[in-house]
């Protein structure tokens, strides 16, 4: 019981994280690409691969990829956004959002789990 009010916690605490990432990066970015998203997705795929490095498991990993984790990072709003680029007719910002998130997102999980591998 006692880790499901964890998830529930952390989850909140994840979230909240999100929100203030996002809201600083977009803010200091002064663009109309969504760069706090884009942060937001970057940097929580970082810490996943830092988790699956250090082979994380259980708990845990339930507590900090899950629920921590899986509440900070966004799927839906990245769609959202790219799909907003779409329809603004801006393919290049499209293309730079949807590519940009993807490789950089791979390249920052697996330099994570390289790291937590070390550990």
């Amino acid at each position: 019981m006692l880790v499901w009010v964890g998830v529930a916690l952390l989850g909140g605490v994840g979230a909240i994280g999100r929100f203030v990432l996002d809201d600083a990066v977009s803010g200091a970015a002064g663009s109309n690409l969504p760069w706090g998203t884009f942060a937001v997705n970057v940097s929580g795929a970082f810490l996943l691969g830092l988790l699956s490095g250090a082979s994380v498991d259980g708990d845990p990993l339930l507590l900090a990829g899950v629920a921590l984790l899986g509440s900070y990072t966004t799927f839906s709003t990245w769609l959202f956004e790219s799909h907003r680029l779409g329809e603004q007719r801006r393919p290049y910002a499209l293309a730079l959002n949807l590519a940009g998130s993807l490789v950089l997102g791979l390249a920052a999980a697996e330099l994570g789990r390289l790291i937590g591998g070390a550990f």
